[in-house]
């Protein structure tokens, strides 16, 4: 073993070594977190966000955020590294190897007769008959003797000149990184490293794996309980209406922890009157069912009254500590509706397929939230399938000004974006009474909000049509643009009290049987991510299809400049289902606006399968397939089902999304197709 002088210089390296490791890489990553937080905070800038206090923050808020536990934690491990870099270095200077010739002042291999000098020289300097000083005195002792003496004598001299030591050759030595005075226990060293073993490498890890496993088992990658999804999963409904997704979203396990108070029930009472028209009851038996709503779990209907009023912008009125609940509540919904969304789009049947009536449901329960717009005013009205939500997310829009504007020839909202600049600020100002910079504010706003195209394509990669059983590739370009110019901004939101960035659900369904066949979350936030996803997607793709390494590149390239444009790449399979011709559609939904939906309209073919064996195997008897997509380029038929559109005004109980008549259609068809086969199997089918 080393000496005890060696081991506690080591501990301090031992313990700098032990703290850098986490502590470099934690803070580059949260330095990294606050620059890419900072860069998006891009907002619409109007005089409601500038109040909501949200993006402007004050002294103490400030210095609130900087000041925080996690913070000063860091910062006091930083002041701890330096302190040990600085004490590591001047120890360095302490502790050196033993060197006569340094000592002495000479070069090494120098005569007897320069060492003796230099000896002698060195004596007049520094020997305590000459110099009084305790320190001189150490180094002559420890140092200048000890150097002489093992120049002078001739075997100690040979050694340390063939193997650096005056003592001749030494072998390994082995220490343990620990202060004297853990090793200084009657020579209980061994006691000491077996503690240190036992403690560092078995126990510490066993107690962070124990508390990681324990928290990690009740809560999903998003932070969300496990037992919200559970329910999630049960509650959700392929019938589930749009009015009822609140029913759902309040069952999570979340919501069960914020605390229901005794002093809460006559707020709350009075809460429920106020939103009262918002809650899904039948005001035909009204008494009947506030009893029955005042009957569930005390948590969910708490969680609901506290959603309706940030819906219904009354949380002004509540108490206090209803507010911090309300807030609690807000801070979980992003989260939980996502999961939300999940549920409703998770693989429910053999096909693969999800439900499209309660992911729209979901989607739309998230705008309403994020723009705090009441549920009803969804309802559709003059023409508009929104109804009087999309201008409600304007600011100093009210109903009275929303029937004000309506006189005029505004009937929906895409009227009012349709409008120039000029043209709007006229009817907001002589007709809606607004002051000129309530005009610059909206203006700012309508300016914000996003417009979407995108172009969908699927094809068998390899083969010239899609037949049943094959994996189809979905390939989907969406492309954001904005008046003012900005791809990726956050949404105008002043009631909402958190930082909320806008995400985009693609959603490629069938309406007629209500089932989502491929679904991709789309973010325009992150354009490096975007960047690297598109490039890899892209690059695999080709690599299939066996692309030369210049188109390959030149494929990357083009995809890098689309995404640098403005637009996202979305791609995926799915199964092809049976035989038959399929008028799918592709949504594109905001969680964040209302009203800037995009739907498309895609025909998809699927033929009978003819291929033999595995893919790319010989074609049958059938005759050359023709190609699986086919593009919008007729009217849609008569007998198609309208697409899902908002369902607020139902009060009715929710009844299964089914095309009876097309679903016995396509039996029938299936079935002479059958009889048929033998007889007309090259023929398109129609």
């Amino acid at each position: 073993m080393a000496n005890s002088e060696e081991n506690n210089s080591l501990f301090p390296i031992f313990i700098l070594s032990m703290i850098a490791l986490p502590l470099v890489p934690y803070t580059i990553l949260k330095l990294v977190r606050a620059a890419s937080k900072k860069a998006k905070s891009i907002h619409c800038g109007c005089s409601d966000c500038a109040q909501s206090g949200k993006y402007r923050k004050s002294v103490f808020k400030r210095i609130g955020n900087v000041l925080t536990c996690g913070n000063f934690t860091l910062v006091l491990l930083w002041v701890i590294t330096g302190f040990l870099v600085y004490y590591i270095k001047n120890m360095s200077r302490e502790i050196q190897v033993f060197e006569p010739f340094n000592i002495l002042g000479l070069e090494p291999g120098a005569s007897d007769s320069a060492i003796k000098k230099a000896y002698r020289r060195l004596s007049i300097q520094y020997h305590p008959d000459k110099n009084p000083d305790p320190a001189a005195h150490k180094y002559f002792v420890d140092s200048i003797s000890k150097a002489y003496q093992a120049l002078t004598d001739p075997i100690s001299r040979e050694n340390f000149e063939k193997y650096g030591h005056p003592d001749g050759r030494q072998g390994f030595q082995m220490g343990i990184a620990l202060p004297e005075f853990l090793l200084n226990n009657g020579g209980a060293s061994s006691g000491i490293l077996l503690i240190w073993i036992v403690g560092i490498c078995i126990l510490l890890p066993l107690v962070l794996a124990v508390i990681y496993l324990s928290r990690s088992s009740k809560y999903t990658g998003n932070y969300v309980k496990n037992d919200t999804l559970a329910a999630y999963y049960h509650l959700m409904k392929p019938s589930l209406a749009p009015s009822k997704v609140m029913e759902v979203f309040v069952r999570a396990a979340e919501f069960l922890e914020i605390p229901v108070r005794r002093s809460d029930d006559e707020p709350l009472h009075k809460l429920f009157m106020t939103v009262r028209g918002e809650l899904n009851l039948d005001l035909k038996n009204i008494k009947k069912e506030q009893a029955k709503f005042w009957k569930q779990h005390p948590a969910p209907v708490k969680a609901e009254l506290l959603i309706q009023a940030h819906l219904t912008r009354e949380t002004a009125s509540l108490t206090p500590d209803l507010q911090r609940d309300c807030k609690q509540v807000l801070e979980f919904s992003p989260r939980l509706l996502e999961e939300l969304i999940k549920m409703a789009i998770i693989p429910r049947n053999s096909k693969g397929h999800g439900w499209l009536r309660p992911a729209v449901g979901v989607i739309e329960l998230s705008q309403c939230i994020v723009q705090a717009v009441p549920l009803s005013a969804r309802k559709a009205a003059g023409g508009s399938a929104d109804g009087t939500a999309p201008f409600l997310q304007l600011p100093y829009f009210n109903d009275d000004i929303i029937k004000k504007i309506t006189r005029k020839k505004v009937r929906t909202f895409q009227d009012f974006q349709d409008m120039s600049a000029q043209e709007r600020a006229e009817l907001l100002s002589e007709v809606a009474g607004l002051s000129p910079s309530q005009v610059v504010d909206v203006e700012k706003v309508m300016e914000l909000i996003p417009s979407l195209t995108v172009e969908v394509t699927c094809e068998t990669e390899g083969e010239e049509g899609i037949q049943e059983g094959d994996v189809v590739t979905v390939k989907a370009w969406v492309t954001l643009k904005r008046t003012n110019g900005l791809i990726g901004a956050l949404p105008h939101a002043p009631y909402y009290p958190f930082h909320r960035e806008e995400n985009f659900w693609l959603l490629l369904a069938d309406p007629n049987s209500n089932s989502v066949w491929f679904s991709h979350k789309i973010s325009f936030m992150d354009e490096a991510a975007a960047v690297s996803a598109a490039s890899t997607a892209i690059d695999e793709r080709v690599e299939v299809l066996g692309a030369s390494p210049k188109e390959k590149t030149a494929a990357i390239r083009e995809a890098v400049e689309k995404v640098k444009s403005g637009s996202r790449l979305a791609m995926g399979k799915f199964m092809a289902v049976a035989e038959g011709n399929y008028n799918l559609t592709c949504h594109v939904l905001c969680d964040s606006w209302i009203g800037c939906e995009q739907k498309s309209t895609l025909k998809l073919k699927i033929l009978k399968r003819t291929r033999a064996g595995t893919r790319g195997g010989q074609l049958g008897d059938a005759g050359t397939p023709e190609d699986g997509v086919e593009e919008e380029e007729e009217e849609i038929e008569e007998e198609e089902d309208e697409d899902i559109e908002s369902e607020y005004s139902d009060e009715e109980d929710d009844e299964p999304i089914v095309n009876k008549k097309g679903i016995a259609n396509g039996k029938a068809g299936r079935k002479k197709g059958k009889q048929s086969s033998s007889e007309s199997s090259g023929s398109d089918e129609e």
